[in-house]
């Protein structure tokens, strides 16, 4: 079973499909002027030769210009392709940098857990808790200092899990970030793809049109 293609919707790459579709168009009005003017069996006047001649250098002006074009564009494009390889892989590097930073907040967060999961099994041994000493936590909520010490272990059991809790919404908080950023990346990557065999295609076209030429000159100019 065959899979269509996606359309094709960056404005550079439609850009460019576009001149190489007028530069086509052009490129083939031009062998069909050329097989007009050799098929007839009486030789015109030399006016209307002279006619034939003006508009066949018309066309080819028009072609050059189409030519021109689709080069300008094809360049920007290129160009284009290459600063979005660039930014691929920087994006690549952040989400290598966001991988790491996950697999230590992993890291960290599989030992806090061990932690709470060892503290939650010790029965009345809040003491052993991870939680920082009491003069720093005094100092850092200094209204606490007239309270006796069960409000205070509460009230630092209180602290802990908050700032435990914000660890875990840093983490949630990479986590979407590097799946938008995997996505980002991945779109990215397959648009840069498609415009890569887009452009293998029109340079390939570029040869024919380019050989096809030269024999029509030569051909001309045997005639």
């Amino acid at each position: 079973m065959t899979t269509s293609n996606p359309p094709i919707t960056s404005p550079p790459l439609l850009s460019v499909l576009q001149a190489a579709a007028l530069a086509q168009t052009q490129s083939l009005a031009i062998p069909d002027l050329l097989t007009q003017y050799h098929a007839r069996e009486d030789p015109p006047p030399d006016e209307s030769i002279l006619d034939e001649q003006l508009a066949l250098s018309k066309q080819q002006k028009l072609l050059l210009a189409h030519l021109a074009q689709l080069r300008g564009l094809n360049r920007k494009a290129v160009l284009g392709v290459r600063t979005t390889k660039a930014e691929t892989a920087e994006r690549r590097q952040e989400i290598d940098g966001l991988h790491l930073g996950l697999g230590n907040l992993g890291y960290e967060q599989r030992h806090l857990r061990g932690e709470i999961e060892a503290c939650e099994g010790y029965e009345h041994r809040f003491h052993e808790l991870a939680m920082v000493p009491v003069e720093e936590f005094l100092e850092r909520w200094p209204e606490m200092r007239g309270e006796g010490d069960h409000e205070v272990t509460i009230a630092r059991i209180e602290d802990e899990r908050v700032a435990r809790q914000g660890l875990e919404e840093v983490r949630l908080k990479l986590v979407k970030r590097k799946e938008a950023l995997v996505k980002e990346t991945a779109a990215k990557r397959e648009e840069l793809g498609r415009l890569d065999v887009e452009v293998e295609k029109w340079l390939g076209g570029q040869e024919g049109v380019r050989k096809m030429f030269e024999a029509r000159a030569k051909t001309v100019a045997a005639a």
